[in-house]
């Protein structure tokens, strides 16, 4: 999988914005935390094992 797209870090911070309780000033944060979990949800995918490299 590629690096997660604006629009798909932009939708995950959304989300995370939401569940946060709509919380203002904090726009920085859920991007960072919305790019971060896609990063890592990317890294722990099994299509990307070494066995099917």
């Amino acid at each position: 999988m590629s690096e997660p797209t604006d629009q798909d870090i932009r939708d995950r911070a959304h989300h995370l914005w939401e569940q946060a309780g709509k919380p203002e000033g904090r726009e920085e944060e859920f991007w960072h935390a919305a790019e971060q979990e896609l990063r890592n949800e990317d890294k722990s995918s099994t299509l990307r094992t070494p066995d099917t490299l």
